[in-house]
This record gives structure tokens, C-alpha cells and sequence, in this order.
């Protein structure tokens, strides 16, 4: 152990600091050298969106001092840019402590001049975006680590608008948290009796709005019975979720009883993740027996949803988040045209690592789309640019994040449930499974298969290793891909795309990101990013191929995973 480290840690056995942290941090200094290191050998990064670690006593965990001098740090920057008494609101997910470090943000918020509102218990994050702008507050904050493992917890801060935070803001934040060097620097004072509190009368008007989205009463009618099955994996969506559903008209939601139970422990998985099958082991489970078309899953903080259908083979398959994606997206372009509200001023948008599906799709319905930068901020900040102007109509990321309307401002998972499961009522209506819906929109409009390769590395040499490959890959990029030219290159750090045929170059027209992109002549794209948040590059690929009649999807499949594995091979993965 090193002396500035024991320096840092002794430094917590002040009187600044409660009893019980005292006695963790003396314990680790006398008992566990190691697992001090872990926990004062840096400092908590506060970075664009907030923060996320593993909770804990130290610098480097998130506890209620880190989130103290975070809130301090985030209100000495809102008195910069709005007048004392301005509104900010807190919401926090089913994580152990979540409870705690929403009620110390909330007291902090009221000990620096601003009108508090903090939830009554457990909240998806979008109803917090909703809050923002329902309630005219200036800032929000989310306690949430998404879908991370039990042991860590996080701090997501939204604007105004009801967005995360982007530029200026956020790097400004982040100086202004930098600033606050101890917990002695963070008035913790404030009174809970001036936080006014949120509860089931705010639900209601949250879903008022939600249910106001529906856009196919006739097809709910007649697929009422249509049995569902949700799980929130223990987290946020337990209400909501199956509310907005039977709201709507949907009578027959099932429920997973071991995981309606709220517990941050997640005691029935590995991890709950619904991009994870495993996560859905239950749901399914449950749907088997209970005959069961369509299953639905919802993390912790219910942002992203994670869903099952039955195949032609009636095997309940689960979807990726671009399937999902394409599947909402043509319904809600059709339910418009059908309700007669396309008259070419509408639009979509989806990140630059989503399917190109989306954007076969808007072409065909003359609906604009925008493709942004990966993270859902960015999908915020095009609504809130055209607001006014153009009618957003619906947008998502491949990481099962969707969203529809304009008065939330981020991912929801309670509103994608419900547009879910009314996109698999009108298939009904249609005499269509949603498997079978998904094969015509393949036969109409390609057969286009994404898959997703992470290769972690750790630590420093890890960094630097990812860093060298983003190099090599701009210095020698691929002139060919499964046999098919690269015509294309997006360099989105250089904010450039290059035509590789004739060599013409133009602006990517996004922010700086490092960011690669290869598109090919036959239709396919991959791309590359290192994580903002983990120790790994990430490497997406989006193949199209053929599909004369929705009988030949199995081939089509083999054919498209094919020339991905392929890829893999080539960039030697």
C-alpha cells in the first residue's frame, strides 16, 4: 500500500465522516491492503453522464459522500445559469442504497436555494425525464446503474430539457465537480420537510401521457386476451408496466411473481441485463406454461426492454434490439399512415450503430430520419432541436432502448412495452404472428442481421492496447469485407466520410467521437468504438442479403451469419 493511498483513507476517519464509515475505513486499513487499494487509489470519475461504480467507503466508490460532492458540484453549476428557488427533481431505481443516495441528493439540492421533488419509492428513469419537463424543473438526477451487477450503483444527470446532460453542459459539470476536493466542501443540511414528495397522483398524469400514444384501439379490442408476459427483473418497471397495459386495454398480463419482488440484490439472476437470455430464463419459463405469445423485460431502472416471440416452429425466440427496433418502427410508421397523420413533416432517428433497416424504412414512407452518435442524449437533443418544427415519430438504439412521442426525453421501456405489445395486437389483427411480421418486413425490404463482438481489455496495457488498435485501423483500413469493396469510410473522429472509390471526402456533420465506420458495396457496415464506460472495444456488424419469400428466412439467416463470421475472421476477432 502505498503512503498517498493510506493518506487518502486515513483522511476518512475524520469526524466529517459517519461512524460507520470510520469503522469500514479502519477496518480495511488494518485488515484488507488490497481492497483498500481498490477503493482510494483513484478518485470516482465523474465523466459526461454522470457516474457509476461499485458501492462502497472511498474515493473510488460510489457512497453518500461521492454522491455529496457530485450534487454539490452539479448545484454550484445550476446557480451559474438559473435564479435561487429554480425546481430540480430526483428519482432512483431498486439498487441497494438507491433509496438513501436519492434522499441525500434531494437535501442537498434544498440546502443550496432549489425546490426539491423527490419520488415516494422506486421510479423508471424516463418518468424522471417526464418530471423534469412536467414539473419546469432545470436539472434532474437518476440513481440508477442500469443494468450493471449488484455491487454497483450510479448518478445520471439531466437538463432542462429532460435529456442527459450534452455539451457545454456536461464538461462543465464534470469541471465543477472536480472542484469539490472533500465532503467538507458539501452543505448536507437541507430539511426532507421542504422536498415536496411525488407519488401515485404524478403516475397517473405520466401515464395519461403514455396512454395517449396508442394509436390502434380497434386491434387492442380484439387481441385484449392476448396473453403477455412481464417481468421487471426486479426493478422499477413492477408497476407501471403491466398499468399502462391494462390502461390501454390489454386484460391478460402475466405476471413473474419471484420477480416482481423489488430487491437489488437480484436474487433469480446473473445479471439483470435483458440483452442477457439468462435474464429471461423465468419469463419464458412462464410463458411456456402459460401459453403465452409474447414475453417482455424490462433492467432495473426501465430504460430498455428485452422481448420473446414464437417462431414459426412456435419456439419462443428471443429478439435483438434491432429486431425489436424494426418491428416498433413499422408500426408506428404504418398506425400514422393508417390514422392519416404522415403529410412529410414528421421523422425518426436512430444511432449510428442501429440497423440501416430504419433507414430503408423512412425512405419508404418519406419520413425524415437523423442518425446520431451513439447514446441516447443525442436522439434527446434532435427532438428538442426540431421541437416545434418537425413531429418526432419514434427512435431507438440496437441496445433495446426505444422511445416515441416528445414529452419524454429519454429511452422508456413503460412506453415501449406498451407500443410492443400493440404492435403485436395489429399484427393480429392482420392474421400475423410478430415473428411472421418481422419476416415480411425482411422479404419487403431485405434481410439485414446485426451481431455485436466486445474485446475486453484490462488496465492500463488494456488502454493502450484498445488505443493502438483504433490507430491501425485508421492508418490500414479494410479495402474489402466478406469479398465485397469498401466504399466507404466514416472516420467519426476526423468528422469525416470518405468516399474510397473516388476519394472525396465530406463533414460526418456530428460532434468529434472516436467512432469508426466501413460500409461496403453489398450493403454491409461495421463498425468500431471503443466503450465509454468499460474496459473494451466494441465492434458492430450489420449485413444485408436477399429474401425472395419469408419461407427462406432460415436460409437467409445461415447465409447472413455466414459472412459475418467471416468478418470476424478477417479482422481476426
Amino acid at each position: 500500500m502505498s503512503n498517498e493511498i493510506r493518506t487518502k483513507a486515513e483522511a476518512w476517519l475524520s469526524e466529517s465522516f459517519d461512524a460507520e464509515t470510520r469503522a469500514a475505513v479502519q477496518d480495511l486499513l488494518d485488515n484488507k491492503p488490497q481492497e483498500l487499494t481498490e477503493c482510494f487509489y483513484q478518485d470516482l470519475e465523474f465523466g459526461t453522464g454522470g457516474m457509476r461504480g461499485k458501492m462502497g467507503v472511498g474515493t473510488n466508490r460510489v457512497n453518500i459522500y461521492t454522491i455529496g460532492m457530485a450534487t454539490q458540484g452539479l448545484a454550484n453549476y445550476m446557480k451559474q445559469h438559473f435564479p435561487v428557488g429554480s425546481a430540480f427533481a430526483v428519482a432512483h431505481d431498486c439498487r441497494n442504497n438507491s433509496a438513501l443516495f436519492s434522499e441525500t441528493t434531494a437535501k442537498i439540492m434544498e440546502a443550496n436555494g432549489f425546490k426539491a421533488y423527490m419520488f415516494d419509492a422506486l421510479r423508471p428513469t424516463p418518468e424522471l425525464s417526464y418530471a423534469i419537463r412536467e414539473l419546469g424543473c432545470k436539472a434532474g438526477v437518476v440513481i440508477t446503474a442500469s443494468h450493471n451487477p449488484k455491487e454497483y450503483n450510479g448518478y445520471k444527470v439531466y437538463w432542462d430539457d429532460g435529456g442527459q446532460v450534452i455539451a457545454p453542459h456536461d464538461a462543465n459539470i464534470i469541471a465543477e465537480v472536480r472542484k469539490i476536493s472533500s465532503p467538507e466542501q458539501v452543505n448536507f443540511d437541507g430539511n426532507l420537510d421542504n422536498v415536496e414528495v411525488l407519488g401515485d397522483a404524478f403516475d397517473q398524469k405520466y401515464l395519461d401521457e403514455l396512454a395517449k400514444l396508442s394509436l390502434s384501439a380497434e386491434a387492442i379490442k380484439a387481441a385484449k386476451d392476448m396473453k403477455i408476459v412481464f417481468t421487471p427483473i426486479h426493478g422499477t418497471g413492477v408497476k407501471l408496466v403491466p398499468d399502462v397495459l391494462r390502461k390501454i386495454g390489454f386484460a391478460n398480463v402475466i405476471n413473474v411473481p419471484e420477480q416482481d419482488v423489488v430487491d437489488g440484490n437480484f436474487p433469480t439472476v446473473i445479471s439483470p441485463n435483458p440483452e442477457n437470455a439468462e435474464a429471461l430464463k423465468m419469463a419464458l419459463a412462464k410463458a411456456e406454461t402459460k401459453g403465452a405469445d409474447l414475453v417482455m423485460a424490462t433492467d432495473p431502472d426501465a430504460d430498455r426492454v428485452g422481448i420473446a416471440v414464437r417462431d414459426n416452429h412456435n419456439k419462443l425466440i428471443l429478439l435483438n434490439g434491432n429486431q425489436t427496433g424494426a418491428l416498433l418502427l413499422y408500426y408506428l410508421l404504418n398506425a400514422w399512415k393508417e390514422n392519416g397523420k404522415l403529410n412529410g413533416n414528421q421523422y425518426i432517428v436512430k444511432t449510428i450503430v442501429t440497423t440501416e433497416l430504419l433507414v430503408d424504412m423512412a425512405n419508404k414512407f418519406n419520413v425524415e430520419y437523423f442518425d446520431v452518435l451513439t447514446g441516447f442524449k443525442f436522439i434527446a437533443n434532435i427532438i428538442k432541436e426540431n421541437e416545434g418544427k418537425k413531429q418526432f415519430i419514434g427512435g431507438g438504439e440496437e441496445s433495446y432502448g426505444y422511445l416515441a412521442g416528445e414529452f419524454v426525453r429519454d429511452k422508456d421501456a413503460v412506453m415501449s412495452c406498451m407500443l410492443i405489445a400493440e404492435t403485436a395486437a395489429w399484427a393480429k389483427q392482420q392474421g400475423k404472428t410478430m415473428y411472421e411480421l418481422l419476416a415480411d418486413i425482411y422479404v419487403e425490404f431485405g434481410f439485414y442481421k446485426e451481431h455485436l463482438v466486445n474485446v475486453v481489455r484490462e488496465g492500463k496495457a488494456g488502454a493502450e492496447e484498445i488505443a493502438k488498435m483504433m490507430e491501425e485501423y485508421r492508418s490500414n483500413p479494410p479495402k474489402s469485407l466478406a469479398g465485397s469493396a469498401v466504399v466507404e469510410l466514416r472516420d467519426f473522429n476526423a468528422e469525416t466520410i470518405t468516399n474510397t472509390v473516388t476519394g472525396n471526402k465530406k463533414p460526418s456533420g456530428l460532434p468529434k467521437s472516436n467512432v469508426l465506420q466501413f460500409l461496403t458495396a453489398d450493403g454491409t457496415k461495421v463498425s468500431v468504438r471503443p466503450s465509454g464506460t468499460e474496459p473494451k472495444i466494441k465492434f458492430y456488424f450489420g449485413v444485408k442479403t436477399d429474401l425472395s419469400a419469408k419461407e427462406k428466412m432460415e436460409e437467409a439467416l445461415k447465409v447472413a451469419d455466414a459472412k459475418i463470421d467471416g468478418i470476424v475472421k478477417e479482422l481476426n476477432l
